[in-house]
């Protein structure tokens, strides 16, 4: 009945509601939740949003757009009701010297492709780049230069989005900025992301990757504390890894240059521990070195792993509580954990580089992500998963640190007033007035 609301649309792209056309989008890369939707739009323009949201609206169908699916945790699936994919608009509309405008299906790796034949780069890339511009936007999206520049829905000039009423709107700062708000890490309550007009910076030649090793987690920690003050490095990320003598703590930072400008190798590695018999410093091209964990994708393809679930959570903590808390998550902390290809990242930001309102940060001048990259071998041992990343988040909270909602965890309305906290209210205001038949998820 759902689907043949929709029946006679005329559309650019395809509704499909055959079973073996819709199950793609009862996954995501969790591999955890599975919700079947009614019907599945391949979005062909932003007008299909539009036609398919006001026949929606009409009849209370409830709709979630999708971009590559890459959520932990069913945040992209809707039982019943239609799934948005915007995979197919993927279009660079125009690029100058300072800035983008992109639909909002297109991947980052699609996107810094094209950017790099003008020179110029986004301003944070998150580690994988399989991802689409439209759902990072919605969510925050943290990488290796936001202690520089933030995530990137601090680095958002101006949206388009069709609001829950059929109508695309363009939102910024300074146009409907409470839709704008709202948007951004705004997980698709108010809207659809169908383009983006995001501010570009020269692209470096090269990169100059450090990688260091460290005893123990409060080590890593301090040097990631002091790189933070010093500034010497453009990117600066921290892994805990496993390997058959134990628990690895590992720097990972480089250096961005031109040609003309190519970094002092002492001076990068001075008074951080660096031991030529131990770590190591390799020279890459700016594009090679983004593009860092195709071979990695590539080989958990291989494996299975890429598609076995993934139970991930991402934390923010106070930078006075993470020692504390990282100690406390390795104390009998094993492989089986984290599973075989898992890994735990951990690294500094600077809060006043964050300003998105609805990304939720600890208080404080510092914060640190702590995040799980967990992958189980069974349903089983994702389910166990989930509920150690309940107590990590327990435990989080408890330290008045926050969740970066993309992972694995239920969440209820309780638990979003509570991660939301003064800015629920105006959130639900403006979802309000720009989705007032309540069509996406709240």
């Amino acid at each position: 009945m759902t689907a043949s609301r929709f029946a006679g649309l005329s559309l650019d792209g395809t509704l499909h509601t055959d079973p073996a056309e819709t199950a793609y989008a009862a996954a995501d890369f969790g591999g955890i939740v599975s919700h079947t939707p009614a019907a599945v739009l391949r979005a062909g323009s932003a007008e299909d949003i539009s036609a398919v949201l006001r026949v929606a609206a009409a009849h209370g169908i409830p709709v979630v757009a999708r971009g590559r699916g890459h959520t932990s945790y069913g945040q992209a699936q809707v039982r019943d009701g239609v799934v948005l994919d915007l995979g197919g608009l993927d279009t660079v509309h125009r690029i100058t010297e300072d800035h983008v405008v992109v639909d909002a299906g297109i991947t980052w790796d699609a996107l810094l492709a094209k950017a790099l034949e003008h020179g110029l780069t986004p301003r944070v890339l998150t580690d994988y780049l399989g991802t689409s511009v439209g759902g990072t936007l919605s969510a925050g999206g943290i990488g290796g230069t936001s202690h520089r520049y933030g995530v990137q829905t601090d680095n958002v000039l101006s949206l388009d989005v069709v609001t829950g009423d059929g109508v695309r709107r363009t939102c910024s700062p300074t146009e409907s900025p409470d839709l704008f708000h709202a948007v951004l890490a705004g997980f698709g309550r108010c809207g659809v992301i169908v383009r983006a007009t995001l501010p570009l910076v020269p692209a470096p030649d090269r990169v100059r990757r450090l990688k260091v090793y460290y005893p123990t987690a409060a080590e890593l920690l301090a040097r990631q504390r002091e790189l933070l003050a010093d500034g010497r490095f453009d990117f600066l990320q921290g892994e805990i890894l496993p390997s058959e003598e134990g628990w690895l703590y590992l720097l990972d930072a480089a250096a961005y240059y031109t040609a003309a400008e190519e970094p002092d190798d002492r001076a990068l590695a001075e008074g951080i521990g660096y031991d030529a018999g131990r770590d190591t410093i390799e020279d890459l091209g700016y594009r090679e070195f983004a593009t860092r964990l195709d071979d990695t994708v590539t080989y958990l393809e291989s494996t299975g792993d890429w598609r076995a679930p993934h139970p991930w959570i991402d934390l923010f903590l106070p930078d006075r509580a993470t020692d504390a808390f990282v100690e406390g998550i390795m104390d009998g902390l094993k492989l089986a954990d984290l599973g075989a290809s898992g890994l735990i990242l951990v690294y500094p930001v600077p809060a006043a580089v964050l300003n998105t309102r609805l990304f939720r940060i600890p208080g404080g001048d510092t914060i640190f992500l702590v995040a799980a990259l967990r992958t189980a071998g069974s349903p089983g041992i994702a389910s166990e998963m989930v509920e150690s990343n309940g107590r990590w988040h327990g435990t989080a909270l408890d330290l008045g640190g926050t969740r970066y909602p993309i992972g694995a965890l239920p969440f209820t309305d309780a638990d979003w007033r509570n991660h939301l906290g003064e800015t629920y209210q105006p959130l639900f205001d403006t979802k309000a007035r720009y989705d007032p038949e309540n069509l996406f998820p709240a």
